[in-house]
């Protein structure tokens, strides 16, 4: 095993569609250890095809009640000694949201933070999921063990995480109260952006809607995140958002870590 540890993110928007445009093609190129995938938007008995299951891979699926909707996975090349699906609470846990591989040395987590752009139900329920995760993150930060939670965290940062800032100050994804409960998992709990400890540019987006020229035009925002626990901040080595090809309406991010994973 490699000092570096690969790891790779990706909201596939449909890990059947995300299949048909290549995904698969390129993630056997890029050597990764772990995989964490979210909205599968699949039941595990849709996904009996081989790809579904890449060699030298461990792959696990969680899948949401509601058919069609939700679900992550993680595949990873060491075998994970124990794996946990959801967080003991429905709203997160019927909907496929968690996943969680536990290793020796790490736990690596798949999440799916529910979006509000619906109306204000699924906003209730986002921030109510928020709410719920706070004291697991705070108990993540002082844990005696490592953490990197990969996902779609449906809310931007900082002004440098979005092409339209000022516009979106009243849409979900982009609301005051969203940006400062990351300012309290980043600042106040002591959990890490990854990404940002190795790239401080504007414009670097993982998201971006179907609607007109946004993927044309980088009209994006970057709401996929590795979150990491403090004790991995200096192991960041390099973070990369793949645009060459276009599997979803998000981007894979990937980020290497000096880990070796066991």
């Amino acid at each position: 095993m490699l000092p570096a540890m690969r790891v790779i993110t990706l909201n596939a928007n449909g890990i059947r569609a995300a299949a048909r445009k290549g995904f698969f093609d390129w993630l056997l190129k890029q050597q990764a250890d772990v995989v964490c995938i979210q909205e599968t938007k699949a039941q595990v008995e849709q996904l009996s095809d081989q790809i579904f299951h890449p060699l030298g891979y461990n792959c696990e699926y969680a899948d949401a009640v509601k058919k069609g909707y939700s679900g992550t996975a993680i595949y990873s090349r060491v075998k994970p000694q124990s794996i946990k699906i959801g967080l003991d609470w429905p709203a997160i846990d019927t909907e496929g949201r968690w996943l969680q591989y536990n290793f020796e040395n790490i736990s690596i987590v798949s999440l799916y933070l529910p979006s509000g752009s619906s109306g204000d139900e699924r906003q209730s329920v986002k921030y109510q999921v928020m709410d719920y995760m706070t004291p697991h993150l705070q108990d993540m930060s002082t844990d005696n063990r490592e953490w990197i939670i990969c996902g779609d965290w449906n809310i931007v940062h900082t002004e440098k995480d979005i092409k339209n800032w000022k516009s979106n100050q009243k849409n979900s994804g982009c609301l005051p109260e969203e940006r400062a409960w990351l300012d309290r998992v980043f600042f106040d709990l002591g959990m890490v952006d990854a990404f940002r400890m190795v790239d401080q540019r504007d414009q670097q987006y993982t998201w971006w809607s179907n609607r007109g020229q946004a993927w044309a035009n980088n009209t994006g925002w970057r709401i996929d995140y590795h979150v990491v626990s403090p004790g991995l901040r200096d192991k960041v080595k390099a973070a990369a958002i793949y645009r060459d090809e276009r599997f979803s309406d998000h981007a894979p991010l990937t980020i290497d870590y000096d880990v070796t994973l066991v």
